[in-house]
């Protein structure tokens, strides 16, 4: 096993940190701290247990040059031995605070950019706002690779599992002068859906989600609030476009809508202006991308069940 307790930091790629810093620090109170990388010094925010780390597009530190949610930075207590299930001989280079870390090859881990690093204590905190990170979306071609990968190798939890679906259901009537008006429903057609599974590492999860369906491709409507298909339809155009990986980051909030409120308050746009119904009996609400450079965020209001 890999000895794993928690993530040690979350690395995300803004083409506008300073706008990432006016939603995690002024607008959900967050810690704010600067970290230092070989890079330079960067801008840091402590939620729950962890803390994600930002860097400019571009930063050299960074695994690769889109925006968005970069590499997992697994906190062991021995980094060569967690890196040595995946490859042998791995090299350390220096990383957060000077600590060295090892990389691993996305190609080995579904695309998410992973790296092992000492057991770094970085200053979380809890406001009314922001409780911890609910979970990291991440694009999967294969939710069973995924989970033999995190779950197996790793010797992570497996959280729970289910299949988000959108139904359409039809309805015929036969209506009579003579014999009155006959109902008849349609068997339900699957419009798109997703299967999902959740990871356990320390307080948060790792998010997987498939296509359902490959028959049912990308249709995203923009300008409207997202659905079940809309999010099948998002997940489906990342892996066409970049192969499965790193896809979002999801905020846990004790009440959603007060949270989207004070966000548009702030002139945040918003894909969802109020809650709708998510994975986990939840209620969720995403921010538009192009407000937080390029980083896609939704929050997430739910209930813990410790017992299924």
């Amino acid at each position: 096993m890999s000895n794993i307790a928690k993530l040690a930091y979350i690395a995300v790629s803004s083409r506008n940190p300073s706008a990432l810093h006016k939603l995690l620090s002024e607008c959900l109170q967050l810690n704010h701290f600067s970290l230092d990388t070989p890079d330079g010094a960067i801008d840091a925010y402590g939620i729950g247990n962890t803390a994600l780390a930002v860097f400019p597009a571009g930063s050299a530190f960074l695994s690769n040059d889109k925006p968005g949610v970069d590499h997992l930075a697994f906190s062991t207590s021995n980094a060569k031995d967690a890196a040595s299930l995946f490859i042998n001989n791995a090299k350390h280079s220096s990383g957060i605070n000077g600590a060295q870390q090892i990389q691993v090859p996305e190609g080995l881990t579904q695309g998410v950019f992973s790296r092992f690093t000492p057991i770094i204590n970085l200053r979380g905190n809890i406001t009314k706002f922001v409780e911890r990170i609910d979970h990291i979306g991440i694009a999967s071609n294969s939710i069973i690779i995924a989970e033999s990968i995190f779950s197996g190798k790793l010797g992570l939890p497996v959280e729970s599992r289910q299949t988000d679906m959108e139904v359409k259901v039809s309805m015929e009537s036969f209506t009579s002068d003579k014999y009155g008006v006959i109902y008849k429903t349609r068997p339900p057609e699957t419009m798109g859906g997703l299967r999902v599974s959740f990871i356990t590492i320390g307080d948060t999860e790792l998010e997987l989600l498939e296509n359902f369906n490959d028959q049912h491709r990308a249709e995203i409507t923009h300008g409207t609030p997202g659905n079940t298909k809309q999010d099948q339809g998002a997940i489906t155009k990342y892996v066409d476009k970049y192969g499965p990986g790193l896809h979002h980051l999801a905020f846990k909030t004790p009440d959603i809508n007060k949270t989207l409120k004070h966000l548009e308050k702030h002139n945040f746009r918003l894909i969802d202006t109020m809650g709708r119904e998510g994975s986990r009996r939840s209620l969720i609400g995403f921010i538009h991308p192009a407000s937080t450079g390029g980083v896609l965020i939704h929050f997430v209001e739910r209930e813990e069940i410790t017992n299924a």
